[in-house]
């Protein structure tokens, strides 16, 4: 209990900013800002997701995105008005061409349709380690997103999805990545986060202490998959539209990028990789259209994102490779702050020794 307490403190800072910049955008900001506020939050979302499981662990998953897609065309096909959902698949198996949820049953359904395909990898993947854990995350990505393509009458194939209710707001997205910031700190900050990422530093010392490595794997695993499925809902119910090319390799660097610049072992850091990831991803989009700087047109330079993407994973490898933050939360480096400002308070003459002296 006490641990839980002190998780839920350690997350009013974070969630502190996150309503900050709710305020900030909400009084201030055009609607291309807000949307572009909107989108930050969702990936705050979805790359605390994948830290909850990446950071733990130590595994590198590539298949996080799969969850994401899932929740998306869960909630999609489910909210879907009848009408048109019997013209856009009118075969869909299972009777769901004529099922329609409203929105908040609908992401409770995702949620847990998502997490209940996470628990049917989650019993072969808790048991690997290495690459052969990461391979298996790969394949997982590969094969939903087959299935997304293969499956017509379900999924439309390649075509989108359209047709679902836009009723997310920014304070929803918000809202969403204050609860994936508490559950991440609450499992970081848990006797089992701890063991799970003693583990990752020497697995075999944790499983001759007795740690259940495997269970605390599997917990993570599922925990990530539910707060990854919360980002694909803010997807679909923004967009109104799903693709299986919004849930592919594209996504997943960018996620992978904000938890890697920003330090993966770190909730603290998946929050400042995803702004600054954030805020280079922009500029690099504005870039490749070519804008007009001092009266002069640059030229269009497609593809300056993904370099921008895969600069920054390279270049936090070679030069950092823990990241920004590395293992440091804002509680530790404000209490180091703290303590360092203490200890140079108490190093200085105090202004009565100086004056009694002189």
């Amino acid at each position: 209990m006490n641990r839980l307490r002190q998780s839920l403190i350690n997350s009013l800072f974070p969630a502190l900013l996150v309503l900050v910049c709710i305020t900030v955008v909400h009084f201030f900001a055009e609607p291309f800002q807000v949307r572009v506020a909107y989108v930050f939050f969702m990936n705050l979302t979805i790359a605390i997701g994948l830290q909850i499981f990446m950071g733990n662990t130590g595994i590198v998953s590539f298949g996080h995105i799969s969850f994401m897609g899932i929740g998306s065309y869960a909630v999609a096909i489910l909210t879907i008005p009848l009408a048109m959902k019997r013209i856009l698949i009118p075969d869909a198996p299972f009777g769901l061409a004529y099922v329609h949820l409203s929105i908040f049953p609908a992401c409770v359904v995702a949620i847990a349709f998502t997490v209940l395909i996470a628990t049917l990898f989650g019993f072969v993947l808790k048991r690997l380690t290495g690459n052969a854990a990461e391979i298996l995350t790969l394949a997982l990505l590969v094969i939903t997103h087959v299935v997304f393509i293969a499956w017509i009458d379900l999924f439309r194939g390649p075509r989108a999805l359209y047709g679902i209710p836009i009723v997310s707001t920014l304070y929803w997205a918000g809202a969403a990545a204050i609860v994936a910031i508490v559950i991440a700190k609450a499992f970081r900050d848990s006797e089992g986060g701890l063991q799970l990422r003693a583990s990752s530093e020497n697995l075999l010392a944790a499983r001759a202490m007795g740690v259940p490595v495997e269970k605390l794997r599997f917990r993570a695993w599922i925990l990530s998959s539910g707060v990854v499925a919360m980002g694909g809902i803010l997807h679909a119910t923004f967009l109104g539209t799903v693709g299986p090319n919004s849930y592919y390799f594209d996504q997943t660097f960018l996620i992978m990028a904000m938890v890697i610049l920003g330090g993966m072992r770190s909730v603290s850091g998946a929050i400042i990789g995803t702004a600054l990831v954030a805020a280079g991803s922009e500029l690099a989009r504005t870039l490749e259209n070519g804008p007009v700087i001092f009266g002069e047109k640059l030229p269009t330079m497609f593809g300056l994102t993904g370099f921008f993407l895969g600069a920054v994973i390279v270049l936090s490898m070679i030069l950092r490779r823990d990241g920004i933050m590395g293992d440091d939360e804002f509680e530790d480096v404000f209490h180091r702050w703290m303590r360092r400002r203490k200890e140079e308070n108490s190093g200085k003459p105090s202004a009565v020794s100086t004056s009694s002296a002189s």
